[in-house]
């Protein structure tokens, strides 16, 4: 890319992502293909495809020359995109969704690209190509333009952008937007809105606003939609797939001996690839990732000594390593995060937290990088797209299914939820278990959202009396709530008791459908070779009251796993494993032959008991999101817990009431 003060000129080819697998080999066998505005392109591109599993042990340039490998349809092999010559990257609606992981544009642009162009873009990896510099449009009349050599102005990347990520986008990268904003060079805009009704999530930011760093002044009296601003984090955490990236960024900018600032409120976890020997493949073994992937963890070991932070790391039982201490989310719910936080991690199911009623949500390894040192996190306020739940479900209805209907309505399905908060409110909301509500905010961000957040109440006061011994008055003071009057991007009712059993066929949690429906949506039975209860979503003390409910009954009628089917059941937390063992839930799963698994994201990203290991299989799952590669190569359905544990024993997708 040659630059000039106000234009940009892009060098390169340009790839289309086409659903022609033809038209996209024949790019890569160096072919050029002009703009076609009825070309069919691929769309709901994850960062899964973008860079696997396996492909983000590295946290260097070597990302590069695996960009796209995991592209549904297997055609896109090591270097291919890099030895290509591209410059920009086109694709249809909803590219990078799923993972926050920031490898996933890094890899587009250490291969050579400088522009991706897609019909619409999610949050976290449009913010995270801003922050390393690598320029994004929605705005297909570019194309053209480029293909005719044409400089762009750099307006047509920054419009209809904030302040700040304009700043961001006009300085190359978050890093250079600071260094010009430390040397006053430039300075991010005064939040100078009058006051108004303001909803949950406006009302926790504008408490959160920093308006003077050095005077330590923070808060305004009201924020709106569109207002951008740094906001101080309360909660800073990251796991072992990205705090080695984010160390590197942190100290090629600050410097070898630069200090994380108060380390007591940043985390880290051991909890993404500490089952990965059990699954890796012995074609990767044999690039090395083994050893690429114990680095990781050895790396964010060190780091957290060197710097005081609390690492949540392995467990050992009788001298064997078992698992981790849980998963990230399920321990900042346990441990953590507080009603009326600002919470960051570096993942995308960080909105979890949003159960307890403070604003949560996913970065990449550039905006921690920063925030360890600077305490704060770049923000534009979101709009607020409200869920008022009625009514109650009926019996054999939970959470998951709930959340599944709701992401299979078009506000979702057309990208229209792409960015904004989804507030969840209601008589509904009031009936259900803490753990309920987790799913509800863990799901938020599977159609691009960009928190899920649930007002605290006394539930939430409860759990945190109850889970830490906190006082009841405290945590009530911490409560924020949505004042009377707040506007909303969209309402929508959700009659609980309307809500039956869904199912997401593979590909996208967006294509849910009843389960009554399945066998017509898909033209037969769905047979399954791996049932998986766990995860974040799936392995909360709720979901093993579920499978011990089903599997329980299964046993009482003298049934139990299908022969040929595979059920693991794998814990949140060591917590929930202490509850299901008080409760003798661990009997009742192993005279079942279910296979019990600890703490540990696992199978959820391809790296633990119970991915899939042939195109072949299907896999029933209470995870949160299906898309192409996810739980290995196989198909993946994603259901209820309830569902997950009845389809284990029938031996096909089916309902518990078959039990």
């Amino acid at each position: 890319m040659v630059a000039s003060e106000k234009e940009v000129k892009i060098e390169g080819r340009v790839f289309y992502v086409t659903e022609s697998q033809d038209d996209l080999v024949a790019q890569l066998e160096g072919k050029t293909l002009a703009y076609d505005p009825a070309r069919a392109l691929v769309s709901n591109i994850s960062t899964d495809e973008l860079t696997p599993g396996w492909v983000c042990y590295y946290y260097d340039e070597t990302l590069g020359r695996y960009c796209l490998v995991g592209l549904r349809g297997g055609k896109i092999g090591k270097d291919a995109i890099k030895n290509g010559g591209f410059g920009v990257i086109v694709s249809g609606i909803s590219k990078g969704c799923g993972s926050s992981r920031e490898t996933a544009p890094y890899s587009e642009l250490v291969c050579g690209v400088k522009l991706v162009i897609a019909k619409s873009i999610e949050k976290i990896y449009r913010q995270n190509a801003q922050n390393i510099g690598l320029l994004t449009s929605t705005d297909f009349g570019l194309v053209e333009r480029i293909e005719r050599g044409e400089s762009i102005p750099m307006s047509e990347f920054t419009k209809g952008l904030d302040a700040i990520s304009a700043g961001i986008v006009e300085h190359g990268g978050l890093f250079a937007y600071n260094r010009a904003r430390l040397a006053g060079e430039v300075s991010p805009p005064l939040v100078e809105t009058p006051a108004r009704p303001l909803t949950l999530c406006e009302k926790i930011l504008a408490a959160h606003v920093i308006v003077d760093a050095k005077a330590g002044k923070i808060g305004v009296p009201a924020v709106t939609p569109g207002d951008a601003f740094f906001a101080r984090a309360d909660v800073r955490f990251s796991h072992e797939y990205v705090t080695p990236m984010a160390e590197s960024l942190f100290v090629k900018e600050m410097g070898k001996d630069a200090k994380v600032t108060d380390p007591e409120s940043v985390f880290a976890f051991r909890d993404h690839l500490t089952f990965l020997d059990l699954v890796m493949p012995k074609a990767h073994r044999d690039m090395g990732l083994k050893e690429q992937a114990e680095e990781l963890a050895t790396v964010q070991e060190s780091f957290t000594k060197r710097q005081g932070v609390r690492l949540y790391g392995e467990v050992h039982r009788d001298g064997k390593l078992v698992g981790s201490e849980a998963i990230c989310h399920n321990k900042v719910i346990e441990e953590i995060a507080l009603p009326g936080q600002l919470v960051m991690g570096t993942d995308s199911h960080t909105c979890m937290a949003g159960a307890l009623g403070c604003f949560a949500f996913g970065v990449g390894s550039t905006d921690m990088a920063n925030a360890w040192f600077t305490k704060d996190v770049r923000v534009t306020v979101p709009e607020t797209a409200r869920f008022v739940l009625r009514g109650a479900m009926k019996r054999g209805v939970c959470a998951k299914d709930v959340m599944l209907h709701i992401l299979s309505q078009e506000f979702f399905t057309s990208g229209a939820g792409i960015g904004k908060v989804l507030e969840f409110s209601g008589d509904g909301v009031k009936g259900l278990s803490l753990d309920e509500r987790a799913t509800l905010t863990n799901m938020a961000v599977e159609a691009g959202g960009f928190t899920g957040i649930i007002e605290a109440d006394e539930v939430v006061v409860e759990y945190l009396v109850a889970q830490r011994g906190l006082e009841a008055e405290a945590v009530r003071a911490r409560i924020v709530k949505a004042d009377e009057g707040a506007t909303y991007l969209a309402t929508f009712d959700v009659d609980l008791s309307a809500i039956v059993p869904m199912v997401a066929t593979p590909g996208d949690p967006r294509n849910g459908v009843p389960l009554t429906d399945l066998a017509n949506k898909v033209g037969h039975d769905v047979p399954v070779n791996i049932a998986y209860g766990g995860s974040c979503t799936g392995g909360k003390k709720a979901d093993m009251d579920m499978y011990a409910e089903v599997l329980a009954a299964a046993i009482a009628k003298g049934k139990r796993v299908k022969e040929g089917v595979h059920l693991y059941i794998q814990f949140g937390s060591q917590d929930i494993r202490r509850y299901a063992e008080k409760k003798g839930y661990l009997e009742i799963f192993a005279k079942a032959g279910a296979e019990l698994v600890d703490p540990s994201c696992g199978a959820c990203i391809k790296a633990g008991p119970g991915v899939s290991d042939s195109p072949d299989q299907v896999t029933v799952s209470a995870i949160n999101r299906n898309f192409p590669g996810r739980s290995g190569p196989g198909k993946v359905y994603l259901a209820s817990p309830l569902v997950v544990a009845a389809s284990a024993i029938v031996g096909r997708i089916a309902s518990p009431e078959e039990i």
